[in-house]
């Protein structure tokens, strides 16, 4: 369930592209370094459940587990699912004056960046059968919490996983330009 962006167009203002961020499950440069963690941290909390369950040890150790064990399935499955779902209910627009970004409720957000206003833009994945565009600088390593885990929570506006980014890319630098020079 996508948000309809012809209603959140200004007078006067037209549409230039439309489109969704990539469906399903979609994997990031991040990954290389976050499964195999998450593998390891599922690895050692299994083994962690086994050994308080055969030593008999108190309740609170097994639960004190499983809290673990949760965090863990959802660094290993959870983060997909999730990430999934919030691209699922995302849409983006490119108009003649602004770039809009909406996601649906439950954690419904609408963006909206004037070209005027528009800050650095980057082309990620180039050559990718879906790339992303980047509006803004991405955010310090110690200042992403989730977002590393699950790149639809970045707050950096973006349109994620896009076919032919690189086309949009440059309508969104040529637009940018007209704006500019218009005013």
């Amino acid at each position: 369930m996508t948000t309809d962006l012809r209603t959140k167009l200004m007078p006067h203002e037209r549409m230039l592209w439309s489109g969704i961020p990539a469906q399903g499950w979609m994997f990031t440069s991040s990954d290389i370094f976050l499964i195999p963690f998450s593998v390891l941290w599922l690895g050692f909390v299994t083994f962690w459940e086994f050994g308080v369950h055969d030593n008999g040890a108190p309740w609170f150790f097994m639960l004190w587990g499983a809290m673990f064990l949760v965090v863990g399935l959802f660094f290993f499955i959870g983060r997909f699912v999730l990430d999934a779902w919030l691209r699922r209910q995302t849409s983006y627009a490119v108009t003649d004056q602004r770039i809009l970004i909406a996601r649906a409720a439950p954690w419904a957000r609408f963006t909206a960046i004037e070209f005027d206003r528009l800050p650095e833009m980057t082309l990620v994945g180039e050559g990718r059968p879906r790339s992303s565009v980047r509006f803004g600088a991405a955010a310090a390593l110690n200042n992403r919490s989730l977002t590393i885990w699950t790149p639809s929570l970045d707050p950096v506006p973006q349109f994620l996983g896009i076919p032919d980014a690189a086309h949009v890319f440059a309508m969104i630098s040529d637009a940018s330009r007209k704006a500019r020079a218009s005013r």
